[in-house]
């Protein structure tokens, strides 16, 4: 799961970072509302762990926007405000959850799965679990690929590549596009990496399933 987590206090971040990144989340890190909008507005980002207080402003801004543009973002506040008041506002604006500062990282793990199920259940009945293109397709709830009805084994990479193209099917992806897909921010990753998961996909799916438009991208599904 993409996680945002937007926390002005560097070493309180770094370590929730290192911490979320052992739970298994892909982590952006943000310490400011500007920075924290625009990773929401390249639409990756599934969760979001909020603080407040931020240097440029009230961070229940950035719960607004995330309510008003109607994007399946969960929310949870993480602050130092541990009013009665302040936390039935957070409550009342869309948050799923609110932990008050300071806290035990176990509890705030436990909350994120929590919202991690309720979110994935919505999601579920707003979007089917199947993904299907020609004779391929993807259960996304059990995780698995079939190429006409039989099971093929994908590590999670090339899962996630083949994902992003079903998806978006008859419409071009980038490779940068794929990369901000797979790979969360400041992950090391070679310059050929997509190449190379698109090519041990090609040796798993019918010939000519995945199409390669020289200096442009890749695309799956009529065009």
């Amino acid at each position: 799961m993409k996680l945002l987590l937007v926390e002005d206090d560097a070493l309180l971040a770094q370590g929730l970072i290192h911490s979320l990144k052992k739970e298994g989340y892909s982590v952006e890190h943000a310490g400011s509302i500007c920075c924290a909008m625009a990773f929401i507005d390249e639409g990756n980002i599934e969760m979001v762990v909020l603080d407040l207080g931020l240097p440029d402003g009230d961070g229940l801004s950035i719960l607004k926007a995330i309510k008003q543009s109607k994007l399946p973002i969960a929310v949870l506040l993480l602050t130092a405000r541990d009013s009665t008041d302040d936390k039935i506002i957070g409550l009342d604006l869309g948050a799923d959850d609110y932990l008050p500062k300071p806290f035990d990282a176990k509890e705030l793990f436990a909350r994120l799965r929590v919202i991690g199920r309720r979110l994935g259940s919505q999601l579920t009945t707003q979007l089917s679990s199947i993904l299907t293109c020609s004779n391929v397709t993807l259960d996304l709830g059990g995780h698995q690929a079939f190429v006409d009805g039989i099971a093929i084994e994908l590590p999670r990479k090339e899962f996630m590549l083949l994902k992003a193209l079903i998806e978006n099917q008859a419409r071009v992806l980038s490779k940068a596009q794929l990369e901000n897909k797979l790979y969360q921010w400041g992950e090391e990753l070679g310059s050929n990496a997509i190449e190379v998961h698109i090519h041990h996909l090609r040796k798993k799916l019918p010939k000519g399933f995945i199409k390669t438009l020289r200096g442009i991208g890749y695309v799956v599904g009529k065009q």
